[in-house]
């Protein structure tokens, strides 16, 4: 059975996208087959051309068709920081088989604005025992989607943003990469890939 065809939308460096690349192995049931951002100074793209996978740059990334276009032959859409709100008729196209990786333990710290290090200075601020990170599926609203899974990280005396960010990006790695092999492995056997 082919692998299940995976896109990766990021803003950012591409850690999160780093880890897929090196979990989706030539025995994997998914692969990495595009990365599409927003942002042309984005790591990811670098990271996804050192890979061999076709790399592309919205120019506008609330148009919903050009975002449909740059996914045309995905079958698993991942968000691994992507800054922007995807577009509802894109949400719809994917429905259950688009997710986002979120560095906190939804439904708190998430929403419009909550992204890197503000999600961090708010877990501290907020005095929370435990932070984490959150696999969900997307949907027309920022971080309000069914959680698929989560893993907790504890809030230890003397965390900086930076030092419980550390510690979370390492828990998003492994998570995410499970849970997009976990989601492809299903969808072969259920026999929904295109």
């Amino acid at each position: 059975m082919p692998p299940v065809r995976v896109a990766v939308l990021a803003s950012g460096g591409g850690t999160n996208l780093q880890a897929l690349l090196d979990a989706c192995g030539p025995d994997s049931p998914a692969r990495i087959t595009r990365v599409v951002s927003n942002n042309a100074r984005a790591g990811a793209l670098e990271r996804a051309r050192r890979a061999g996978v076709s790399a592309v740059v919205l120019h506008d990334p609330d148009d919903a068709r050009e975002l449909l276009a740059a996914l045309a032959d995905a079958e698993i859409v991942v968000l691994a920081g992507y800054l922007r709100l995807v577009p509802a008729p894109v949400v719809a196209r994917f429905a259950r088989r688009m997710i986002n990786i979120h560095p906190a333990l939804l439904p708190a710290f998430g929403g419009p604005g909550m992204y890197g290090r503000r999600v961090h200075e708010a877990v501290l601020a907020s005095g929370a025992s435990e932070s984490g990170a959150t696999v969900h599926f997307v949907d027309e609203h920022y971080d309000r989607g069914p959680v698929i899974a989560q893993r907790t990280v504890p809030v230890r005396k003397g965390d900086t943003p930076e030092t419980l960010a550390a510690r979370i990006l390492a828990v998003e790695h492994e998570l995410l990469s499970q849970v997009v092999l976990d989601l492809a492995r299903r969808l072969q056997s259920e026999g929904e890939i295109q």
